[in-house]
């Protein structure tokens, strides 16, 4: 696991785990599995990763069965972090059959989603390996697993940007024309900031960035800006601010722009589009 993953706690991840048993079981529970399998029926399940990828949420695939029926035993032998082959072994779940079966849907759409992120942040980071940039997710998250999908982010060696919106002040465009000026904007931001709040504002030009340093401000976002202008941008701040790179990058395009010098990259599509990693919960034979 990355160093800045730091594995969520039982009391974060319970709710969510706790509202979506509760969506899932509906009025009646389960009432296939109450009509075709004994009740009291022993079984096992082995958990296993169809493709490769790198593995986020194991804790809540636990904490699904769990809730469901704490006679479960789930014994993990891949933990989060973990890259995995198609095939690999994740965890063997044993215990009532019909239990197992209630909490199989949660666990798995917790496992599949969050190991997708996990995997997609890191094939960006490995694509930057050779540079000094950081690669950074957004706010643009599905609402009310933000703080999951930002966890999955730090697993797969990303970082995360604003968790919230009193994280940082980010002045953009719209705070800029509402203020009346960029100058005004930012003075306003540093008048008002407490010495444990960042600062950062959005740039679309190398005119506004000139604004920017004069003004003081020591962190940037360079919104859209091609390569040869984020390379112009970059030099402006040497010593002087750092640089965030925003704005449609890609995993094919994302090489070149680490390469301009900036420090960080934002990427919104690590939360709001990645593709799930195909994980199954088989009965062993």
């Amino acid at each position: 696991m990355n160093c800045a993953a730091h594995e969520l706690p039982d009391v974060v991840l319970l709710p969510f785990v706790q509202a979506a048993l509760a969506e899932d079981m509906g009025r009646k529970g389960d009432i296939t599995s109450q009509v075709t399998i004994p009740d009291g029926k022993q079984g096992r399940l082995h958990l296993v990763s169809r493709r490769p990828g790198v593995i986020a949420g194991m804790a809540l695939a636990r904490l699904s069965f769990a809730q469901i029926d704490p006679a479960i035993d789930v014994n993990i032998v891949r933990q989060d972090g973990a890259h995995v082959q198609a095939g690999q072994l994740l965890a063997t779940v044993s215990g009532n059959v019909r239990s197992m079966l209630a909490a199989e849907r949660t666990a798995l759409n917790f496992l599949t989603h969050l190991s997708g992120i996990a995997t997609q942040t890191a094939d960006i980071v490995r694509l930057v390996a050779d540079t000094n940039a950081r690669i950074t997710c957004t706010r643009k998250t599905i609402p009310g697993l933000r703080v999951l999908q930002k966890y999955a982010v730090r697993v797969g060696g990303g970082w995360n940007h604003r968790m919230a919106l009193d994280d940082a002040m980010l002045i953009k465009d719209n705070h800029i024309a509402l203020a009346g000026d960029l100058r005004t904007a930012i003075a306003q931001a540093h008048a008002q900031a407490g010495h444990l709040t960042p600062v950062e504002l959005e740039v679309d030009t190398l005119e506004q960035l000139a604004i920017a340093l004069e003004e003081g401000v020591r962190l940037v976002l360079l919104d859209n800006m091609d390569c040869d202008t984020l390379r112009q941008a970059v030099a402006m701040c040497q010593g002087k601010a750092q640089t965030e790179a925003s704005g449609g990058i890609t995993p094919e395009t994302v090489q070149a722009v680490a390469q301009t010098g900036v420090d960080y990259i934002a990427i919104g599509y690590l939360t709001h589009s990645t593709k799930a990693l195909d994980i199954g919960l088989d009965f062993e034979a």
